[in-house]
């Protein structure tokens, strides 16, 4: 698998691999020798969990961008690793050639959301959540980027009508605030997942 990683990413003349490692504590050591900006992480890893490593590295090199990798589909851990840190979440079973723009993404801090996960059913995903339809649709509005003013003008409806649904999203969704709350929509498939600088990755 790292052989893959490392020729999906080698063949982005913008990207250069800086270091391999195949354990927890051999990656943390080789982060702070190599500088990375962006480290690819799996979440199965031997000797120190990919979540526990995830941790190290945020604490100790808060400049470094994390992306995930493991085969997952499970939202919770998803949110978790976001919650942890991660810049990115990619998905194993992805197709290879997306992996550089999975990088892009987590170096321009806009990668919230799962590359690679399956299609799953908006309705039901919502309704588990007790969002009614129109929460849904502001939901997903939010995890498009657009601002409440925006949403309300596409909605027809007043911005303080949009903020009295975001309250209600992040109570039923428990979380805190509309980033939050657009990486659960991105963790639960409700919307589409759309510098170059030197690279690490690691598995």
């Amino acid at each position: 698998m790292l052989s893959g990683l490392r020729q999906a990413l080698e063949a982005d003349e913008e990207i250069e691999v800086v270091g391999e490692a195949r354990s927890g504590p051999e990656l943390l050591p080789l982060v702070g020798r190599s500088e990375p900006d962006v480290v690819l992480l799996d979440l199965r890893m031997p000797d120190l969990d990919g979540l526990g490593c995830l941790d190290r590295i945020c604490r100790q090199y808060p400049k470094v961008k994390v992306i995930i990798i493991s085969a997952t589909v499970d939202p919770t851990q998803i949110q978790s690793a976001f919650k942890h840190g991660a810049c990115g979440f990619i998905v194993k079973g992805i197709d290879i050639n997306d992996l550089p723009l999975a990088v892009r993404q987590a170096v321009a801090g806009t990668a919230y959301h799962a590359l690679g996960l399956p299609a799953l059913n908006d309705e039901s995903c919502t309704r588990d959540a007790g969002l009614t339809d129109r929460e849904a649709t502001i939901l997903k509005a939010v995890a498009r980027g657009l601002s409440n003013q925006a949403i309300g003008k596409e909605l027809w409806v007043t911005e303080q009508t949009v903020k009295f649904h975001l309250t209600n999203i992040y109570r039923k969704l428990h979380v805190a605030n509309r980033t939050e709350a657009a990486r659960w929509a991105f963790a639960h498939g409700l919307t589409d997942g759309e510098r170059d600088t030197v690279t690490t990755t690691t598995a």
